[in-house]
């Protein structure tokens, strides 16, 4: 019940976004995912050659176009080919929507975190 009007409050029905991105965070909930997410944030804008991913990270071949096939169905990483190199970059717009969604349920409707102790580095 919304106090100023006495009527009640309307719930958004945000539950394909919900759906969309638990799929997201599914998909980041492995570690070789998540360090291979981590690794492309810091060659952003350009991203990396796949072989580059792999030395870096001692990932297979074949493990790392499994992690990258998957996060790339979730939208979370964009490829591109350029010759014969495959380029990978991390989709920020997808994560700064990711992390929006969790921000404004803990730190702006219900304070249940400090924004400012959510955009201070580690």
């Amino acid at each position: 019940m919304d106090a100023r009007t006495k009527r009640p409050v309307k719930k958004r029905d945000d539950s394909a976004a919900t759906v969309r991105y638990a799929d997201m965070l599914s998909a980041m909930g492995t570690e070789p995912r998540l360090r291979i997410v981590r690794l492309l944030l810091t060659a952003h804008p350009e991203g990396m050659v796949v072989g580059d991913i792999a030395g870096a990270l001692q990932i297979a071949n074949s493990t790392l176009s499994h992690h990258l096939d998957k996060l790339k169905s979730k939208g979370l990483v964009n490829v591109r080919r350029e010759g014969t190199f495959l380029w990978v970059s991390a989709d920020t717009a997808a994560l700064q929507e990711l992390l929006g969604f969790l921000f404004a349920e803990c730190c702006t409707r219900n304070r249940a975190i400090e924004p400012q102790k959510i955009v201070c580095c580690i």
